[in-house]
């Protein structure tokens, strides 16, 4: 795990969106996940897991939004954890600190 974006709440499900998760850009820029990163999401609620890419939400805004086929899998006020990740040597993993990004109900960053 290189970030992740903790107890997210969904705003939005779109199914009819071509795919991804739009993210505030705020959170992206706190978490470090950068457009068209790979990301897994993680349901909360109801345990579903599924892999899609990360693309900017206007920034402020607090947005969610899960797009495409994916939106199936969540409701809207589902918390949800999304996590990228990096490939690294042993050395280098032994002394790496992910960067976590924790949430409110309104999705404003509580502690990172």
């Amino acid at each position: 795990m290189r970030t992740k974006i903790h107890r997210a709440i969904v705003t939005e499900a779109d199914l009819n969106y071509e795919g991804s998760i739009s993210i505030d850009s705020d959170l992206l820029a706190a978490s470090g996940i950068v457009n068209y990163e790979k990301v897994d999401v993680l349901n909360i609620n109801n345990g579903e897991r599924f892999t899609t890419y990360a693309i900017p939400a206007t920034t402020g805004s607090g947005k969610i939004k899960i797009n495409g086929a994916a939106a199936r899998k969540v409701q809207i006020g589902d918390p949800v954890i999304i996590i990228a990740y990096a490939s690294m040597d042993e050395k280098e993993a032994r002394n790496f600190q992910p960067r976590i990004v924790l949430l409110d109900a309104k999705n404003r960053i509580l502690k990172k």
